[in-house]
């Protein structure tokens, strides 16, 4: 945008306005970290996921905030660079959260639990794979390599090895993911309603027991229209309400249809 031919004054602006914009995310982005802070957090393959989305997000934040100065970007437009800052935001921090989001509700879709080894091995592959194929970028981008080229000088070709590299290791966790879910579609262990409740033994003695929104309260998957009626979450005054929907169950009146 920059280098449309925008006068000095709106050039300015616009510097403005996009730096102004992370401090709101750069409020968003401690937040989550408060949260996990104050949450029960055992590195499952979702937290995994969710952490690193964070680290890639935010990273991804702070080139955006280089690219922001008009000047800066006059330089950078249209280079290496620029390719790697929105991929760390969108194709790496973004679809890092869509598979956090994934394994941790695979079980309660499907009824059906995916195997959290393999899980651990393609976050482990996409996220080193991913790194090693866009951090490179912000070198070449700084050395002046263009975007949507065909072939490029030597002097590039030694980031460029790394890169392609990596993206090698990033397909072969998109085929493990592929696999995983093969594994969830014809060889998944069957789940009750709450995934997540007492993970293991060290859990359970820290008083962790999962989440306990009406989601977990259900089977796995969940029948057709659920709740035959809106329900009420009433505040408990003994106990957590956790305890109360257990001990009660017909407080939520669930429907019979399979």
């Amino acid at each position: 945008m920059y280098t449309s031919g925008l006068d000095v004054d709106t050039r300015a602006y616009f510097t403005a306005a996009t730096m102004i914009i992370a401090v709101p995310t750069g409020i968003k982005i401690f937040s989550w970290l408060a949260t996990m802070w104050g949450g029960s957090i055992y590195m499952k393959t979702p937290m995994l996921f969710a952490v690193g989305f964070l680290f890639l997000f935010t990273f991804g934040g702070l080139t955006g905030i280089v690219l922001a100065n008009a000047g800066v970007d006059i330089g950078l437009h249209d280079t290496y660079y620029v390719v790697a800052h929105f991929h760390y935001v969108l194709s790496m921090g973004a679809v890092f959260g869509l598979f956090s989001g994934f394994y941790f509700w695979i079980g309660k879709m499907t009824g059906v639990q995916y195997p959290e080894v393999l899980g651990q091995l393609h976050f482990w592959l996409t996220f080193v794979g991913v790194n090693l194929t866009f951090f490179p970028m912000h070198f070449l981008g700084l050395a002046g390599m263009p975007r949507r080229i065909p072939d490029y000088p030597d002097a590039f070709s030694g980031w460029n090895w790394i890169a392609s590299f990596g993206s090698y290791v990033t397909t072969i966790g998109i085929l493990l993911f592929i696999y995983i879910l093969y594994e969830v579609a014809f060889h998944g262990q069957p789940v009750g309603k709450n995934v997540w409740e007492n993970i293991n033994e060290r859990t359970t003695e820290r008083g962790f027991r999962g989440p306990f929104t009406l989601e977990w309260m259900v089977d796995s998957p969940p029948h057709f229209h659920t709740f035959e009626e809106l329900p009420q979450i009433r505040d408990v005054k003994n106990g957590s309400a956790y305890d109360f929907i257990r001990k009660n169950p017909g407080a939520f009146p669930l429907s019979t249809a399979s």
